[in-house]
């Protein structure tokens, strides 16, 4: 028997969901946010008893900027707690399809923004219309400032949970405490007796207090009067539980108080609309591309502002990033919204990769233009800028009108021969316009200057060898099947180990499903494969070779480059590829041998082991599959890309979703018209590159993460002059050592200029002690297992190195009230306690 429905407590969430961009374009988005804040205002007059609930900090910022009135009656709305501010993100965005970094500044500069506006954080973290949470969140989460957790999907048919509320633990052991929104989080603007009767069917019959959250959503519009004279009818009706408007804050902490056990959930939230993880190739490719630029600007930025004392550009650099987490909402990065909406962000995205270019040449050049250059007859300065903190060995393409010779030769630094080679140039007016390849070797977070010549003595040929159909240096050998277009075989010569499986590669589904891809769990619906047309080398020499694949399926056509440089213990695949098709999709699939597979799929910040069953799955850069071969023998392959994210395994094959073309925002159970005019996504011509590592044994042993950032980061080749300067011919800045640790974030600090910020991450899931060299400083830490831990580094060499939290906070500032505190992992739940607990350990770090 259940708690009688007298003594049980529902809480009353009054909220107004608003997608800024979906069915509409972000101008529309931006007048319903003033409307329905302006309706909970007078909401809020009207009864007493009303308190609101709004997330998307964003909001609050279009509203500061043009309604000065309203933004001043909601700060006092704020103070007075009438007014509960829940996310503490810029938006909702998708929780699966941006990089780690992107969660974490949806937090710095939201829960920033709010301390600076209202002297209060968020602390209950709110997701209620993405398609699914990545396991990182919960960390990410406590380490700015959120204890608590709000989303609705998946659904109670789509996963079951342990109850309404949990413990929900990322792979790190960091715990938020989750409540999953019943029926829905928006209602009808009429009675709320149906929201109500809805939201109980979904909810446990014993628990003696819950949300149910109600108000005109998705469009804005919020709580209505009538909404609230039926909280105040029902209330007093008898045979309900006690209704009470109220917050989640409220909630949670009345939970924790209560002392009731709650049970705990380890891993990701899925799977809810699964063909967002590839719909609108564009604007999977656009966030992919910024993210990547943004770092890279803000870590050269932060060297040249140490170096050169050239300026920190952090207001356009803000500004480039919240471009960025603006367009990750979810309905635009998920693809589902309309197709204007898509040009607006193609533009919104263009500006932020514009801002990050400007900010990453100019620091570049602030410090290219001190490097001592002598100069040399006929000689052109070459300087290759690595932005990782690894050496980085690497071939780099650069053009510039050059030598009328049709070949050159290049050293480095130290007048070590470099190995070039003429390729194609851009250019096609005239043979004036030269492009070369040249095999880089980098410095961590640094650079090196190599002096191009013309002609002359030339490098000697490595071990390549070529044939028509076969690639092989020293470390991997590839043979190219005429009549499938795939891989006959892919032999790793170090191991022995052969990863090419007889499988089709090139694989057209049908795919009739709507945008969001409602109710699939697999695409696996094959009705074809594209055809070779052609297969030949189309360039060689001592730096690389290049074998081009041309096929074709129906109106389409797929050109594969296979790229073996000489050095090197991968492949890439250089994709161009021209689609044709409707309501099907492309999947490229890896077929390997390997049986008994375990399927790793890189997540913002980490990595997590699913079943090998099919499933369409989101990923960043990676997915890997380690098993064994059919005589016994470790051995795995990686498949990397560099803006792709849906993909699946099925047993020891690898699927990468390159295509989808749904027709526009179409949502299910809409049926399309047979005489109507459409527009189909993904028509036309699109690029991207993935890159194949075969490997004996373990992925971690094979550098994946880093080669991985590697392609989504590549080298950057500048020509110079000749000059006199201050700076070496080679340096680094920035380097890690030890571990399994990758420093992704280098900036400065938000609150300092005078100190340096570095954010890193446990990749391996086995904890271990690294050292961070930075800019003339050291720090040593453990990390465990999955751990991201952000360091501020004064560039004053006696000022100590400081923990943080990820709002870059050493004393993180107090919430909008008390928080709950996050247990051990084997204790019960237990009420906050005065005192803020401890937020992150500042144990073990040495300078």
């Amino acid at each position: 028997m259940g708690t009688p429905a007298e003594q049980r407590l529902l809480h009353m969430i009054g909220n107004a969901h608003i997608d800024p961009v979906w069915l509409w374009q972000w101008p529309e988005g931006y007048q319903e946010v003033r409307a329905t804040f302006a309706s909970a205002i007078d909401r809020m007059t009207e009864y007493p008893e009303f308190v609101f609930t709004s997330d998307s900090v964003l909001y609050l910022a279009w509203v500061e900027e043009h309604d000065p009135e309203l933004f001043t009656e909601i700060a006092r709305r704020i103070a007075d707690g009438r007014w509960q501010v829940v996310g503490g993100w810029w938006v909702e965005p998708d929780c699966n399809l941006p990089g780690g970094e992107s969660f974490v500044r949806q937090a710095l500069y939201s829960q920033r923004y709010l301390m600076d506006r209202f002297g209060i954080t968020a602390t209950v973290g709110c997701n209620v219309d993405p398609f699914g949470h990545n396991a990182s969140l919960p960390q990410i989460l406590r380490r700015s400032g959120i204890d608590a957790y709000l989303f609705m999907r998946p659904g109670p048919h789509e996963m079951a949970l342990p109850g309404p509320y949990f413990w929900w633990e990322s792979p790190d052991g960091s715990r938020v405490l989750a409540y999953r929104i019943p029926h829905e989080y928006c209602s009808s603007g009429a009675d709320l007796g149906y929201q109500i009767d809805k939201s109980l069917a979904q909810l446990p019959p014993d628990a003696p207090e819950l949300m149910v959250f109600y108000g005109v959503g998705n469009h804005g519009g919020g709580p209505t009067k009538a909404n609230l004279e039926s909280i105040r009818r029902l209330d007093a009706t008898g045979g309900l539980p006690r209704l009470r408007c109220g917050s989640p804050r409220d909630f949670f902490d009345r939970l924790v108080a209560s002392g009731r056990p709650v049970p705990t959930h380890a891993g990701e939230l899925q799977h809810h609309a699964v063909g967002c993880y590839s719909a609108h190739s564009g604007v999977k490719r656009w966030n992919r591309r910024a993210e990547n630029l943004l770092a890279r600007a803000e870590k050269w930025a932060t060297v040249a502002s140490v170096v050169t004392g050239a300026r920190y550009p952090a207001a356009e650099l803000e500004q480039a990033w919240k471009l960025v987490l603006f367009n990750q909402f979810h309905d635009t990065l998920g693809g589902a919204a309309i197709e204007p909406a898509y040009e607006d962000s193609r533009d919104q995205f263009g500006h932020a990769v514009s801002l990050a270019g400007e900010a990453f040449n100019r620091a570049v050049q602030s410090m290219t233009r001190r490097i001592d250059i002598a100069p040399e007859p006929e000689m052109t300065p070459l300087v290759v800028v690595n932005p990782h903190p690894w050496r980085l060995v690497a071939d780099v393409e650069f053009e510039f009108g050059g030598f009328p010779a049709p070949s050159a030769r290049a050293v480095d630094d130290r007048g070590e021969p470099v190995a070039v080679q003429r390729t194609r140039s851009l250019a096609t007016v005239s043979g004036w316009r030269r492009r070369i390849a040249l095999a880089a070797d980098v410095p961590p977070l640094g650079y090196r200057v190599y002096r191009i010549h013309p002609d002359g003595d030339r490098v000697a040929d490595p071990a390549l060898a070529v044939t028509d159909t076969r690639l092989e240096n020293d470390f991997l050998a590839l043979e190219v099947d005429p009549e499938t277009g795939w891989l006959r075989s892919l032999l790793d010569k170090v191991s022995g180990v052969d990863l090419a499986g007889g499988a089709a590669h090139a694989v057209v589904v049908d795919d009739t499903s709507d945008t969001w891809g409602h109710r699939v769990r697999a695409y696996d619906r094959a009705i074809g494969t594209f055809t070779p047309r052609s297969v030949r080398v189309v360039e060689q020499g001592p730096v690389r070779a290049v074998l081009r694949v041309v096929s074709v399926y129906g109106g389409s056509t797929l050109t594969e480059e296979y790229v073996l440089g000489a050095r090197h213990r991968h492949v890439d695949v250089r994709i161009t590829l021209d689609w044709q098709e409707r309501q099907k999709l492309l999947k490229l699939r890896f077929p390997t041998p390997l049986t008994g597979v375990r399927a790793t799929f890189e997540i913002p910040y980490g990595h997590l082991e699913r079943p090998a069953d099919g499933s369409e799955e989101a990923a960043q850069a990676w997915v890997d599959v380690s098993g064994e071969l059919p005589d016994g023998r470790p051995a795995g392959l990686a498949v990397l890309n560099d803006g792709k994210y849906g993909h699946d395994v099925l047993d020891g094959d690898i699927g990468i979703t390159a295509a989808r073309s749904p027709v526009y925002a179409w949502h299910e159970p809409k049926e399309l018209e047979p005489d109507e005019r459409y527009s189909f996504q993904d028509q036309g011509r699109q690029e991207f590159t993935y890159r194949l590592v075969p490997h004996a044994g373990d992925w971690r042993d094979a550098d994946v993460v880093r080669l991985a950032a590697e392609l989504n980061q590549p080298a950057f080749p500048l020509l110079e002059s000749y000059h006199d300067g201050d700076l070496p011919q080679a340096r680094s800045f920035m380097s890690v050592s030890g571990g399994d640790v990758l420093a992704s974030v280098l900036k400065v600090a938000e609150d300092d200029p005078g100190a340096v910020v570095v954010r890193a991450y446990e990749t391996a899931g086995r904890g271990g002690e690294a050292t961070i060299e930075v800019l003339g400083r050291s720090v040593t830490a453990r990390f465990g297992p999955a751990e991201i831990r952000t360091f501020r580094v004064p560039t004053d060499p006696g000022a100590p190195v400081v923990e943080t939290d990820l709002v870059e906070w050493e004393d993180r500032p107090r919430g909008q009230t008390a928080r709950t505190e996050e247990p051990r992992r084997d204790a019960p739940p237990v009420a906050a306690g005065p005192e803020e607990p401890p937020h992150v350990s500042r144990a073990g770090i040495e300078t």
